[in-house]
């Protein structure tokens, strides 16, 4: 007799098949590509989205997010604020998804829909056109982490005596409770727009026909309340993983000294002298992942990286007295956080140089948007009432002023009785009294009318090429803003030389290059894939591979603990150290490991391999390794190490983790059709138990079958 294991079915191969059925069923209804398949047929997918995000500080939040299951409201497209009856008010199927351009992006239609947040699902703005002014930032932006406090001088707190941005709305600073996206590709935009028109656009007042278009957007955050509370709820997490709510907001200065410190002796340099030269990295928009700060950050930073590379060609040949720093700053749209880093690593000997070392420093504001032929000189009226910095901060003045000669603008010094601007200056004057300027092309409040918004960019610059250039002419073309900033790059290295003590009769032999500053602007504002970026680039960096011919992104990002620097980082530190730096003959394994050869010091310089250029009749490139006092520095604000998150002094400023950002359209059902849908499918369960019951209570009557006995004989 043949055995028979546990569970075999014995005389009935209807039922095994129909066993074999039912998994086969279950298989295919379960697994990934049938849902995937039917999903693909109900939802079209957004892809080219930039969401509004959640960020915290010390005392609230701000930002957006959406219900944890994402928000769903059927599409509407505001033509005018007059339309916005329609999705607050009049509409009979809310909540709505509204559909706007930029034009109707104001602080004003905004709130509207915040007070009637119960029948707005979401927002999705298109930019298009630039308005004539928006500032979604504050009048008087790190007003609380500057210099003037109510203890500094209670006359300058608060922007009492100048606002410096008068057309901010503060928009960016205020807390929705439904998602807003930002679309970026105009065949999503038009694939919404037609859906809108075909499903939900009202015709002479008549009703609306199910099916309707609706959109679904997810982006719901972690973390609430404020920095504190979520760094908390971070740090009781004890699982093997942790889960982060929020990561704080840093990243990496870049820093350069002319004459290079051992870089593991921190602290006061007897006989040193310093002279800091300054200038922003980041930028901030309403939509974080937007940021280009092309007036705000990008025309200052260039104009320093300009000056970098004219002054150490001359700087090789005639000695001086005093030092240079080249410091470019990250996260200081935040409170300040690159520079209040530098000033706390100096004030506890975490730097190799103390701020007893710093003689004077020069920052490069706004330089871009020029009202006329003057630049403007800001000073502290507060630290200048000490007479020795006064008398320095006048010389500072002098050699400005002087450094103009033979080129097509001027220096002009402010009022003394006014404030500075917002400048990372501001930090080092809550530390100490140093003699420094600020230079900027607004007398008064910003010229720039973009500030901080995604408006601020290539063409805020004017920067425009001929439409018969290919992008590789484009890279080589002299615009008028890169003449203007090549200028203002030589007066700033004309100054820095004589602020460091080099010779006058060499002064004049110092000029910016307008090529260089050209291509950096390209680089940065048009197109970071170009081919020049890439031959000053690292094959080890996939930021130099962008397959996106788009600009970096500015906003500073979160502090990683992989100690790894965004893009804009690492694009500021190669040219740097290609600018500044000096070519040597180690091949690519003695670039990664210099020390083990006589004549380098990795105390002293950095080493970055190079890609360099793909010679004529070549595919390989002539790479090579450059010799760089260039290093990045940790920029997270001390408050974070200090584990002090209510701080008042330092930033605190976080974001927060989400699960997954998604936007999709679809067609929705009227209620009543999706009750009836929802009957028909409790009634079709239902009847599918009873018959399953019936059928596995009587399994041995329907599926039996008669046997012969075995010893039958034919």
């Amino acid at each position: 007799m043949t055995g028979r294991g546990p569970g075999t079915i014995i005389g009935f191969p209807h039922k095994r098949k129909l066993v074999t059925s039912i998994k086969l069923f279950l298989f295919f209804c379960l697994s990934d590509v049938s849902c995937n398949s039917v999903a693909q047929k109900i939802y079209v997918e957004l892809n080219n989205t930039v969401p509004c995000v959640r960020l915290l500080n010390a005392t609230h939040q701000i930002g957006c997010q959406s219900s944890i299951s994402g928000d769903t409201g059927v599409i509407h497209v505001l033509e005018s604020e007059a339309d916005l009856e329609w999705p607050l008010s009049k509409g009979p199927n809310p909540p709505y998804m509204v559909l706007l351009e930029s034009s109707l992006f104001t602080k004003s239609i905004m709130m509207k829909m915040k007070n009637a947040s119960s029948r707005v699902a979401g927002v999705v703005v298109v930019p298009k056109t630039s308005p004539p002014e928006f500032s979604p930032h504050t009048t008087c932006p790190n007003e609380n982490t500057g210099v003037y406090t109510e203890t500094y001088d209670h006359n300058l707190a608060h922007c009492n005596t100048t606002v410096w941005n008068p057309r901010g709305n503060g928009l960016s600073y205020e807390e929705f409770d439904f998602p807003v996206f930002s679309l970026k590709e105009d065949n999503e935009t038009e694939v919404i727009k037609q859906c809108y028109f075909d499903h939900n656009r009202v015709v002479n007042g008549s009703g609306l026909q199910y099916p309707l278009c609706a959109m679904q957007l997810f982006s719901h955050m972690h973390a609430v309340t404020d920095t504190a509370t979520c760094m908390r709820r971070s740090s009781m997490d004890f699982s093997t993983s942790p889960v982060m709510v929020c990561d704080p907001l840093g990243g990496y200065n870049v820093c350069a000294f002319i004459r290079p410190y051992n870089s593991t002796a921190f602290g006061h340099k007897e006989n040193e002298s310093v002279v800091i030269a300054a200038a922003r990295l980041d930028s901030k928009a309403f939509f974080l992942e937007d940021s280009t700060g092309a007036e705000g950050s990008v025309s200052g930073f260039v104009t320093l990286l300009a000056a970098a590379q004219a002054l150490c060609e001359a700087t090789q040949e005639a000695p001086r007295t005093r030092n240079i720093l080249f410091a470019f700053f990250h996260g200081e749209v935040f409170d300040y956080i690159g520079s209040s880093r530098m000033v706390y690593d100096m004030k506890n000997n975490m730097f190799v140089i103390d701020l007893d070392n710093v003689h004077s420093i020069l920052e490069i504001g706004q330089v871009a948007v020029r009202s006329g032929t003057n630049l403007f000189l800001h000073s502290d009226p507060v630290s200048r009432r000490n007479n020795t910095v006064h008398d320095e901060v006048t010389n500072l003045v002098k050699n400005l002023q002087s450094s103009t000669a033979g080129l097509n603008f001027s220096f002009v010094e402010t009022d003394f009785s006014q404030p500075l601007p917002p400048s990372s200056f501001q930090r080092f004057l809550r530390a100490r009294a140093i003699p420094g300027i600020v230079l900027a092309d607004h007398q008064t409040d910003f010229n720039n009318r973009y500030y901080e918004s995604f408006y601020d960019n290539a063409a805020h610059l004017n920067l425009t090429y001929p439409s018969n250039l290919s992008p590789e002419e484009q890279l080589e073309f002299v615009t008028d803003t890169a003449k203007s900033l090549t200028e203002v790059a030589t007066a700033v290295a004309r100054t820095l030389f004589k602020q460091a003590g080099g010779n006058n009769s060499q002064v004049n032999k110092i000029n910016a290059d307008p090529k260089t500053v050209t291509q950096m602007l390209y680089g940065f504002l048009v197109r970071s894939n170009n081919s020049w970026f890439q031959v000053l680039g690292s094959s080890l960096r996939c930021v130099f591979c962008l397959s996106e011919p788009n600009p970096p992104q500015y906003y500073v990002g979160v502090a990683k603990s992989s100690h790894q620097a965004n893009a804009l980082t690492y694009l500021v530190q190669y040219l740097l150290a290609n600018l500044t730096g000096t070519a040597t003959n180690l091949t690519q394994s003695q670039c990664k490991k210099p020390d083990e050869l006589p004549n380098e010091s990795t105390y002293l310089y950095s080493y970055l391999w190079v890609q360099g250029m793909v010679p004529p009749n070549s595919t390989q490139r002539e790479s090579f390794c450059v010799r760089t006092a260039v290093r990045l520095v940790k920029a997270v604000s001390p408050a974070f190490d200090l584990g002090d998150y209510v701080s008042k002094e330092y930033s605190t400023w976080t974001k927060s983790q989400w699960k997954f950002i998604k936007a999709r359209i679809f067609l929705v059902a009227s209620r009543d059709l999706e009750m009836l849908t929802l009957g028909v499918g409790v009634a079709v369960l239902f009847t599918s138990l009873l018959v399953t019951y019936f059928v596995s209570t009587k399994a041995d009557v329907l599926f039996s079958s008669v046997r012969e006995p075995n010893n039958a004989a034919y």
